[in-house]
């Protein structure tokens, strides 16, 4: 992150952190009440200090994305065990062998809309994904495919999942709170595409989808991509025929086979069609 000009008369905290490294080594100064309480990580990760977390994990990267001139994005979820065509062989399953296509799909449709984004010079339908493997790699790859910047907003797991190599470096961010990332997958959002997952793609899909329903978010572009996929795995209709959603929730959302077809469908809600 760029330093900001400084507008006040205060010593800057660099300064201190600095000018406290130079303080005799004493049992004051070795004391842990001693130390900076921002640069403290045993004071940061104490319980009361979740609301100051909450608050930073929010701040960074939002400034970041604003310097890096970030308008608008299209947020790509789907499975991380999804292979690349190239590793199909390797999956744990004939059925993710099979959905390996779909990473083809979300690499020439991130390829596609990064080639678009950069007629704004890489501002506005800026991809945004997980950060990490399969559907999300993908989605990454496709836009340093064609040459443009993609964001990825990876968090910290039991399994210790690293960011993917095509996220461009200055734009991967680690979480520790799945609210706050999905917050940051959303508040840029002018589109969202869904590719076959598992939980956390149910999460990322369903609760987005409450959000437009609600009017909690406004109404964008919400595709599904693999209609044998979504109709195997959510009963749709049904959810209507019950009265748990009203008919017209369906229409929040359409289903598409093909980066082509997604394209197409995000060209008619720009045109108002």
């Amino acid at each position: 992150m760029k330093d900001e000009p400084r507008n006040h008369p205060f010593r800057d905290s660099t300064q201190d952190i600095e000018a406290a490294d130079r303080i005799p080594d004493t049992a004051q100064t070795r004391a842990p009440a001693y130390r900076l309480a921002f640069t403290d990580q045993d004071f940061m990760t104490r319980e009361e200090l979740r609301p100051v977390r909450l608050q930073l994990e929010l701040l960074k990267p939002q400034m970041v994305m604003d310097e890096r001139g970030v308008e608008s994005t299209v947020v790509m979820f789907g499975g991380a065990r999804i292979p690349a065509p190239e590793h199909r062989d390797a999956a744990k399953t004939a059925v993710l062998a099979d959905l390996s296509p779909y990473y083809d799909e979300a690499r020439r449709f991130a390829r596609i809309m990064t080639e678009r984004s950069l007629e704004s010079y890489g501002r506005k339908w800026v991809i945004v994904t997980g950060g990490g493997p399969g559907v999300m790699e993908a989605g990454n790859r496709g836009a340093a495919d064609a040459g443009g910047q993609s964001v990825g907003l990876n968090i910290v797991l039991p399994h210790e999942q690293a960011p993917n190599a095509y996220v461009t470096p200055d734009l991967c961010f680690n979480f520790h709170y799945f609210a706050i990332r999905k917050m940051h997958f959303l508040m840029r959002a002018a589109a969202i595409v869904v590719f076959p997952g598992g939980f956390g793609t149910m999460d990322e899909l369903f609760e987005s989808l409450t959000l437009i329903q609600t009017r909690r978010m406004k109404p964008i572009p919400f595709l599904l991509f693999g209609r044998d996929w979504w109709e195997k795995v959510v009963n749709w209709q049904q959810l209507a025929d019950a009265g748990v959603i009203s008919p017209e929730d369906l229409a929040l959302f359409s289903i598409v086979e093909t980066a082509e077809e997604a394209i197409t469908a995000i060209d008619a809600w720009k045109n108002g069609i």
